[in-house]
């Protein structure tokens, strides 16, 4: 069954914009529910989370109004993380988790994620056949079966305990700076805590959202506003999450940015030689870079990879009994600790390696040496299908064939935006940009020539 609603994480879009409606929300959590509580039985719950997005109470509202129509339970979360939906549907034994965010997004766009009773985000099996049942209209239950909603306050403190207990025992953060960016998103609260519980001096920034600055100039997506507190502060690691905090990108003593395939080069090495890598493999998706896969060669490592978004890579994961995936947007997920990505979770361990260690995060950020990457988004309307252009295909077969050997081109298109992604990787930098340049020439004159007939 083909999704339309869908993406690769969830449904998103603009906030009152087909899908991100009101009556959509509504309907798909009408829908949701009769998925969920198919015996007709009146147990069933589902946990709902948010990031600080103005939009959000809105999808809170309408989400809560469809499960209740059809019988479910609802326990809401407010402001958390997505890692936090996660692990709270599990340890509360519901049925099925929803965070409601558009993650890295600008805050007019939202999105609603499903988690299963497992802690796992759902198939794509599952996804469509909610979105049939949305297709087709559900019948709400009878009067007295309507479910009841409850807020539930101590949800981020629940874990918030989780996240500490991941910490190596006995070692605490004393004497270390922390500049921690929140992105004015869902962990705003959160994440300074953990870092202050654990001992930290804490540098926040992005944590005074006001349902609009979301990702605005900060977080994962905008490091530079950290980068530079770290440098004034002197601070000896710097943290930026996204809005939901199920990302993160850190950065070193001296203010330089280390994207999500250093964490991994580092974490991979470092549970290899402890005996923890299963499977002596790492699951990452295309995006990530060369330079990744050949590290962890040169160690008798493996690399796995999907296609783009945390939810292809935690199904390898599942699949082939791997514990360590992510992804170079920073989506690093540790199934022995959790379900899906955790920035937090993840800097966590980098700052255990620091402790453990004694070496500073620019040594232990700085695995390998990238491959020189390239990557150029082009916007197109909807209808439009410039990727079917003749032109534009033998445009990147002659791309590829020119980097064979040396490099590679991926093309894909961005399953959460109108965008069409070309991302290549080559030694000789002058190609590179030669390249991917004629690709994106390419791609834009088609989306012109459509837009014209």
């Amino acid at each position: 069954m083909t999704k339309k609603l869908f993406g690769t994480d969830g449904v998103r879009g603009t906030a009152n914009t087909w899908p991100m409606t009101a009556e959509l929300a509504l309907r798909l959590g009408a829908a949701a529910g009769r998925y969920f509580r198919n015996d007709g039985s009146n147990g069933h719950r589902v946990v709902i989370g948010k990031d600080t997005r103005l939009s959000g109470y809105m999808f809170e509202n309408a989400l809560t109004a469809g499960l209740t129509s059809t019988g479910m339970n609802v326990l809401l979360l407010g402001p958390v993380p997505t890692p936090a939906v996660g692990l709270l549907t599990t340890s509360m034994r519901a049925d099925v988790g929803i965070m409601i965010s558009a993650s890295h997004n600008p805050h007019n766009d939202n999105g609603i994620k499903f988690f299963g009773p497992d802690g796992f985000k759902l198939s794509d099996e599952a996804e469509a056949e909610i979105e049939a049942l949305v297709e087709a209209g559900v019948e709400p239950t009878q009067a007295g079966n309507i479910g009841r909603a409850k807020r539930i306050d101590d949800g981020r403190f629940r874990y918030m305990e989780r996240l500490k207990s991941t910490f190596p025992k006995g070692r605490s953060l004393e004497g270390l700076k922390v500049v921690i960016d929140c992105a004015n998103g869902a962990a705003y609260k959160v994440a300074p805590e953990v870092l202050w519980e654990l001992g930290a001096t804490v540098v926040p920034v992005g944590t005074n959202p006001n349902g609009t600055n979301i990702n605005d100039g900060c977080g994962s997506t905008a490091p530079q506003a950290a980068a530079e507190m770290v440098v004034t502060h002197g601070a000896d690691i710097g943290i930026c999450l996204d809005g939901d905090a199920d990302r993160v990108i850190l950065i070193d003593e001296n203010g330089e940015i280390a994207d999500g395939d250093q964490l991994m080069a580092l974490m991979a090495a470092r549970w290899a030689d402890q005996g923890k890598l299963q499977g002596g493999t790492l699951v990452a998706t295309v995006m990530s870079n060369l330079g990744l896969e050949r590290f962890l060669g040169g160690r008798g490592l493996r690399l796995e990879r999907t296609a783009v978004g945390d939810r292809y890579v935690v199904e390898a994961m599942r699949a082939g009994g791997w514990n360590l995936g992510g992804e170079q947007s920073g989506h690093i997920v540790m199934t022995d600790y959790a379900t899906t990505g955790d920035g937090l979770l993840a800097a966590l361990q980098v700052i255990a390696a620091m402790a453990e260690t004694g070496l500073p995060a620019s040594r232990l950020l700085r695995q390998f040496e990238r491959v020189p990457q390239l990557l150029r988004n082009v916007r197109y309307a909807a209808g439009q299908q410039p990727l079917s252009s003749p032109t534009v295909q033998a445009v990147i077969e002659g791309a590829k064939a020119r980097v064979h050997g040396q490099g590679r081109i991926l093309i894909r298109k961005s399953g959460t935006e109108p965008l069409i992604r070309v991302m290549g990787e080559c030694e000789d930098e002058a190609l590179l940009a030669q390249v991917v340049g004629e690709i994106v020439a390419a791609v834009e004159t088609a989306a012109m020539a459509h837009a014209a007939e």
